[in-house]
């Protein structure tokens, strides 16, 4: 087995969201030979490796066909004595190897990284099946939650690999001005971006002049859930004088620049995000903006890991509005500490973690 590695992301389409700062973050760190990424058909992306090693982008993946695609690549890249990562991992990619694969796979060949999963008996069933026939395959899990789902299905080979983290130099004593409260990212229900317009329905109610800057930008192929849909048309038609919309897909400078001055709203289901990653939070954190979320989640344990933010009991517009003016009393303090826990998950979150463990 050579130490040339094939990424698998098949919806790597541009500069926006988080597959694109993982891979990112992946190739620059890449100290080897070769790097292919089999990305989107449509995709124009150029990596560089920091370290030299010669970073291929492959334009393949059609959305609607992508996953008879996989089963295609899979089967030839499983011939060659090369590395597999999927980057985006879930549980139809392991039933495919394992189907593709007459014997088992070698040590050290394939490597899944799965950012959460959620599993009911059938599909614990399911995985223990794979993990009996396919013992050598590698499981990389962001959480120890993610991680013991996996070891109490069978597999042998799993392990906690930091989230690779989007690299940021955030200036040490810079000081910014406090200018919006965000939402950023994605448009989702479980991201609570339902509950940010009920926020800012009652600010309008209520007469307030919180300015509130909104991304509104759908998920990698330009689409929302309906109620989704209909939270957008409710922001619409708002008449609060101080909300900024934004529905473009961000580039990666873009985005970072969507942080500065804000105080960033993560309203996420307690549920989903009870200990599932948030690269919003990371970046938030490394751009030294605070946070707002909720008790019991992923999230509220970094934010109250460096006091960079308000944890809230409830997503109600009543709590957010006190949680807000707490923050914007204190916006340098809060800032400074956001900007410290950045620079320590800068570390620990560094995509060099990952590499090691592939480039063994």
């Amino acid at each position: 087995m050579n130490n040339a590695l094939n990424i698998i992301e098949p919806t790597l389409l541009s500069e926006s969201g988080h597959c694109f700062s993982f891979i990112e973050s992946l190739a620059n760190e890449y100290p080897n030979e070769k790097l292919v990424i089999w990305a989107d058909k449509k995709n124009h992306l150029k990596f560089k490796s920091q370290h030299n090693a010669e970073v291929i982008v492959r334009q393949y993946f059609f959305r609607r066909l992508r996953k008879i695609q996989s089963i295609f690549l899979y089967k030839k890249l499983l011939k060659l004595q090369e590395k597999i990562l999927i980057s985006t991992a879930n549980r139809t990619d392991l039933l495919l190897l394992n189907l593709l694969s007459k014997n088992q796979i070698p040590e050290g060949k394939v490597f899944l990284f799965f950012h959460w999963i959620n599993l009911n008996q059938k599909k614990i069933n399911q995985l223990k099946t794979i993990a009996a026939r396919q013992p050598k395959i590698v499981i990389l899990a962001p959480t120890e939650t993610i991680a013991k789902s996996f070891s109490e299905a069978g597999f042998a080979n799993v392990k906690i690999i930091a989230y690779p983290i989007t690299k940021i130099q955030k200036k040490t004593g810079e000081e910014v001005q406090f200018r919006a409260v965000s939402f950023i990212g994605a448009a989702r229900q479980d991201k609570g971006f339902g509950k940010v317009v009920d926020l800012i329905e009652f600010s309008e109610k209520m007469n307030l002049e919180i300015p509130f800057s909104i991304q509104t930008s759908a998920d990698h192929y330009g689409k929302y859930d309906s109620r989704t849909e209909e939270d957008i048309l409710r922001l619409k038609k708002s008449k609060y004088p101080k909300l900024q919309l934004n529905n473009l897909t961000l580039s990666k400078k873009e985005y970072l620049d969507f942080f500065s001055g804000t105080i960033c709203l993560q309203l996420y289901n307690t549920k989903d995000f009870a200990d599932r990653i948030s690269g919003v939070t990371l970046d938030a954190l490394s751009s030294g903006t605070p946070i707002i979320t909720i008790n019991n989640t992923w999230m509220a344990r970094q934010v109250s890991r460096f006091n960079a933010g308000i944890i809230i009991n409830s997503p109600s517009p009543e709590d957010v509005i006190i949680a807000i003016n707490r923050i914007r009393e204190n916006y340098a303090k809060y800032c400074k500490n956001a900007a410290h826990g950045g620079q320590i998950l800068q570390t620990e979150h560094s995509a060099f973690n990952l590499v090691k463990f592939l480039t063994i």
